[in-house]
């Protein structure tokens, strides 16, 4: 059986790889992302969105590779973020910032971009690469934002809205694979797994096995 871990702390892509197969262990790389970000931009200005979402993905999941012990196969790390008017967002983090954001964003489209970056430990080795998707917004209502950020959920999640949660009925259509939007593109994930010689049944079968 594979070992894998999952350099992120998000119970949606956790819920994602154990959805179809997979088992991973969980190990927060904590890395600071604004550091992460702003030495992007030292290095370029206009650093894109992707580009910048592929890099916190790779600062994630070599972090954390460097810690494991032997033993362990794949490292599987993603980080999103939220495009919208060329700017990019990540986690509101408060309740004013959530509802700016959101009143903002209805009714309009977003472009929400997940990197990945995946280590295969025994031989050193690794791939990545970011995915996007268009997110089309409801109309959303002054009540229905209120209503929505005293929940809470969208203060911790990239861009301040969630598929897989309680923002979903305020999500009119996706462009792109939904996965992307959750926060893992799992065929994306399926491909940079080939590319490293590692068969997508040889990781998830022994779990859709049981």
């Amino acid at each position: 059986m594979t070992s894998v871990v999952l350099a992120s702390a998000s119970p949606a892509r956790l819920a994602l790889l154990r959805a179809c197969g997979l088992d991973p262990q969980v190990v927060v790389s904590h890395v600071d992302e604004p550091a992460v970000e702003a030495a992007a931009r030292q290095r370029d200005p206009h650093v894109s969105p992707g580009t910048l979402a592929q890099l916190l993905a790779e600062a994630k999941g070599e972090s954390v590779a460097s810690r494991l012990p032997a033993g362990t196969d794949l490292v599987i790390a993603c980080d999103s973020v939220l495009e919208l008017d060329g700017r990019v967002h990540g986690k509101p983090g408060t309740a004013e910032v959530a509802r700016e954001r959101w009143s903002a964003m209805r009714g309009r489209t977003g472009v929400l971009h997940t990197g990945h970056h995946v280590v295969h430990l025994p031989t050193g080795r690794s791939a990545g690469a970011p995915a996007s998707a268009r997110v089309h917004f409801a109309g959303a209502s002054d009540a229905e934002i209120d209503g929505y950020v005293a929940t809470g959920e969208p203060l911790h999640v990239a861009g301040g809205f969630t598929l897989d949660g309680l923002a979903a009925p305020f999500v009119d259509a996706i462009e792109g694979h939904p996965s992307t939007v959750i926060g893992l593109c799992l065929p994306l994930l399926r491909r940079l797994l080939a590319d490293l010689g590692v068969d997508w049944w040889t990781v998830a079968s022994a779990q859709s096995r049981g």
